[in-house]
């Protein structure tokens, strides 16, 4: 099928590459594949070349268009349409600007409409400050999720919450003077006015894009935020099921970020402000993705988390107990275990003759990821200028992208200068993991927030050992879940860390990088990957839920 030429004729914050009629799954993508590496990105091309008998639809949203290059993933054959938007593009004049747009400057809007907004607010905050509405969790569940059945349609085009009216109509003005003075507890009603468009400005965008998107069978979102609440709308619309996965949480990163934010105001004077509590701004910011959140777990069908800990968080976050399983990451176990090099130094090959052939084990310890403070690169850093004082021959190599966050990247430069430590480290800039693993001894993850990293299943499946922060399954994948039968008793495949304690992670690669215990961690974690993370499993997994899906709920 051929590429259209470009994305100039298209409307801004859109670039359709390819066109179908129908396809098998729509996968609603935010900021990742194809235009980002990474993990995420990494598992979409990974499920999409698993299904070479099903097509797919993928459809990529991100914030502008100046901040993604050109795409570094290729689209499989059986992609069979590609559109990207962009929901923090300036709109071209007129977008919108229709007669329906001209009459909302002078409509009284309607009240009935903003009435039933009002009351998905109250619903949500009861459901936040008692966990269910009233009549139980079920009926809470139920009358929310039919609230969203009628309110979500609203958004279109000529429709009762359309864009003008929003913006421009008196119903929308006394709606948000109202809601002003009965919850707002900062004095600024311009900021708080200014708030509230901004955050609901990609609203109308995503029901603009769920109208014209082609049809397909069913949805698949792999995250909640603004992809998930595009999902809502097309389950909504279409009728079609929505199928979540979330890799990690989305709520909970989205509030990190906030909480790092320099954009937001907070008016409360030097003396009123207390940093145990958050801004008043951020606090709202957090609830709108805490909501929309919400939105997609009403709407889907079901909904995946990669590990038990990640589930109980969605149910936590308001996802209905009943749509939720666990389908782990999996990995091409042959494909890694071609890149296994033998080590010198394992006492159980001790009295073989080839033992003084192998290679040593390499005393360079890799951070495989994106350059962004999640990451929490500085903490790599500072672990590694650590165990250079134990390790003289130690190296730190950060392999991944730096263009997500120049910013950072730099100030991470930065801190390894003034470490002096430009001879130990090297940033290395994105390269293949296979090309890495070779040539490494341990692999470490400095992250404050992960889900199931497949890139420690790729290390694991290659031999390399791990040393980890505690979060998101990384206590399993390197420890053992006491819920798999047999699983802890594998061995440790390397070591897991506090986050933000270089110490400690500098103690851990400098231990793990002793022969007994790097030998020790390899063979447990190629037998723990080799048992129950293969790809495989989590193939045939999502192809019975596609299945089920696809066949309106029946396998």
């Amino acid at each position: 099928m051929r590429a259209q030429d470009g994305a100039s004729a298209e409307p801004a914050g859109r670039a359709s590459l390819r066109g179908a009629p129908v396809a098998d799954v729509a996968l609603l993508l935010e900021g990742t594949f194809p235009y980002v590496r990474g993990g995420v990105s990494s598992w979409v091309d990974q499920l999409i070349r698993a299904f070479p008998e099903r097509t797919f639809a993928v459809v990529f949203i991100g914030s502008r268009r100046e901040d993604y290059g050109t795409p570094v993933y290729a689209l499989p054959p059986n992609v069979t349409h590609f559109e990207a938007h962009y929901l923090y593009e300036p709109s071209p004049q007129g977008e919108g600007a229709s007669a329906s747009h001209q009459g909302a400057l002078h409509n009284d809007g309607d009240a009935a409409a903003f009435a039933q907004v009002g009351e998905m607010h109250d619903l949500m905050r009861r459901r936040d400050g008692a966990g269910v509405a009233a009549g139980g969790a079920e009926t809470g569940n139920d009358a929310f999720r039919q609230m969203l059945a009628r309110i979500l349609p609203m958004l279109r085009d000529g429709h009762e919450l359309a864009q003008p009216q929003f913006l421009h109509s008196r119903a929308a003005w006394q709606f948000m003077t109202e809601r002003y003075e009965r919850h707002c507890l900062d004095p600024s009603f311009t900021d708080y006015f200014w708030t509230v468009r901004t955050m609901h400005k990609p609203l109308w965008q995503l029901a603009r894009i769920a109208d014209a998107m082609p049809p397909a069978r069913l949805y698949h979102t792999v995250s909640t935020g603004y992809a998930g609440l595009l999902g809502a709308l097309l389950r909504f619309s279409t009728g079609r099921p929505l199928l979540v996965t979330e890799h990690g949480s989305y709520t909970k990163e989205r509030k990190l970020d906030l909480l790092q934010s320099e954009w937001l105001r907070d008016n409360r004077g030097v003396l009123e402000r207390d940093i145990s509590q958050v801004g008043y701004f951020q606090n709202l910011w957090m609830r709108f993705f805490e909501t929309i959140g919400r939105v997609c777990y009403d709407a889907a069908d079901e909904i995946v988390a990669l590990f038990e800990g990640n589930r109980q968080r969605q149910l936590a976050d308001g996802a209905p107990a009943h749509k939720t399983r666990n389908i782990a990451n999996g990995v091409d176990v042959a494909h890694f275990a071609a890149l296994r090099v033998p080590r010198r130094g394992d006492p159980a090959d001790a009295s073989d003759p080839a033992e003084a052939d192998r290679a040593e084990i390499p005393p360079v310890v890799a951070l495989i990821g994106r350059v962004v403070p999640v990451k929490d690169i500085k903490t790599f850093l500072r672990a590694i200028f650590i165990a250079y004082r134990h390790r003289p021959d130690v190296q730190g190599w950060i392999i991944g992208p730096e263009t997500e966050d120049p910013a950072y990247a730099q100030e991470c430069r930065d801190v390894a200068a003034s470490l002096g430590m430009e001879y130990q480290v090297r940033f290395m800039g994105y390269r293949p993991v296979e090309s890495v693993l070779p040539h490494i001894g341990v692999l470490a993850l400095s992250s404050v927030s992960e889900a199931l990293p497949l890139v420690v299943l790729e290390a694991a499946a290659a031999g390399v050992p791990v040393v980890a922060t505690d979060v998101g399954a990384c206590r399993h994948l390197i420890e053992g879940d006491s819920g798999i039968d047999g699983d802890p008793a594998l061995g440790r495949a390397g070591r897991v860390v506090p986050i933000a304690d270089p110490e400690a992670l500098a103690a851990a690669i400098v231990e793990v990088l002793e022969p007994d215990a790097w030998h020790a961690a390899s063979r447990a974690g190629m037998a723990r990957v080799e048992r129950h993370y293969t790809h495989d499993a989590m193939r045939d997994a999502y192809r019975a839920l596609y299945r089920q899906l696809l066949a309106g709920g029946t396998d």
